[in-house]
């Protein structure tokens, strides 16, 4: 089991702060919420309720679906795309999509490579493409999700007010959606940008992340 944690433990570590970071903000955004009802002479929610209501969903669906859209288009664009001298990119010399031999598919693959390696068509054709089709996939599923909690939330208020309500696709063209939206695609990009940037010049000793300490800033693609 020791051993089994060990193994497992980068994803483990991740997964067991993201569950600590949700109740976190479920607790405070429980808080935020039923503080802002009362101010307004209204009832406040239980913590049950909350976790089911269009203000949590929202805010948590506006985070994933940009997370999962910066990885999407990360793995996408790095197969055409370089930066000479990050840890982020592939050489120049290798931009654009791989051979056979260097993909280890068809013919080429390896003992103990995954079934669908081995086969053509286009069942290696899906395989080959899975973890942008995974990303991608779960991008739009968060995304739809924040389009539908973030409409309850703006008809909810337009109701408080007095206005009409929208349907769903007015609301996805309205500008609360877009500026949810595009203030959490801005950060993640230039994230990324900032990493791909700094990767050059920068070293973090025994990171996967990082260049060797030693190596120059223009090797490219290599990791401690």
């Amino acid at each position: 089991m020791r051993r089994w944690l060990f193994e497992q433990s980068l994803t483990l570590f991740f997964l067991g702060i993201f569950l600590l970071s949700l109740v976190g903000q479920s607790v405070a955004g429980l808080a935020a919420y039923n503080d802002e009802q009362r101010a307004h002479g209204e009832h406040g929610l239980s913590y049950g309720r909350y976790l089911v209501s269009s203000d949590f969903g929202g805010n948590v669906m506006e985070n994933w679906q940009s997370e999962f859209l910066q990885f999407t288009m990360f793995i996408l664009v790095t197969v055409w795309l370089v930066q000479r001298g990050s840890t982020e990119s592939k050489t120049v010399e290798e931009a654009g999509l791989e051979s056979d031999a260097d993909a280890r598919v068809g013919e080429d693959a390896p003992r103990g490579a995954p079934g669908w390696a081995r086969v053509h068509g286009w069942r290696r054709r899906v395989y080959e493409n899975s973890l942008g089709l995974a990303m991608l996939a779960i991008f739009l599923a968060s995304w739809f999700a924040q389009s539908l909690n973030g409409w309850r939330m703006f008809d909810d208020e337009q109701t408080a007010h007095g206005q009409a309500a929208i349907s769903w696709l007015a609301y996805v063209g309205n500008a609360d959606f877009w500026n949810r939206t595009l203030q959490n695609w801005q950060s993640e990009f230039l994230a990324v940008a900032t990493m791909t940037a700094f990767s050059i010049y920068l070293r973090q000793r025994g990171s996967p992340e990082s260049k060797p300490v030693g190596a120059p800033h223009s090797e490219t693609g290599s990791s401690g």
